[in-house]
């Protein structure tokens, strides 16, 4: 059986109705179809990161995707001209250890 894997958002909603205190997790856990324990823990890591989010400089996280795809563009970039400057025959000659 594949476990049912929950957004960010998803979490922070089902966590701040825990943290509100209006319903037991018995109630949440039905509501939300989520296991208790499972409620209880995002509403834990809510109460813990919350000061995160009032830091004097905090930057928001970066998309762990979005560096990806600009490192994978870097390095596109950097071999291109790599092989460029290998074709120009006075930098090969260097590239190769000569003058």
């Amino acid at each position: 059986m594949k476990r049912k894997q929950h957004g960010a958002q998803f979490k922070a909603q089902v966590a701040m109705a825990a943290l509100s205190g209006e319903k037991t997790l018995a109630e949440l856990s039905a509501e939300y179809g989520v296991h208790p324990t499972m409620i209880s823990t995002w509403k834990q890591e809510l109460v813990k990161r919350a000061g995160e989010l009032f830091e004097r400089g905090a930057k928001t996280a970066a998309d762990p995707q979005k560096t990806i795809d600009r490192l994978h563009q870097k390095i596109g970039q950097l071999q291109v001209e790599r092989d460029f400057l290998a074709g120009q025959p006075a930098i090969a000659r260097l590239l190769k250890g000569g003058r």
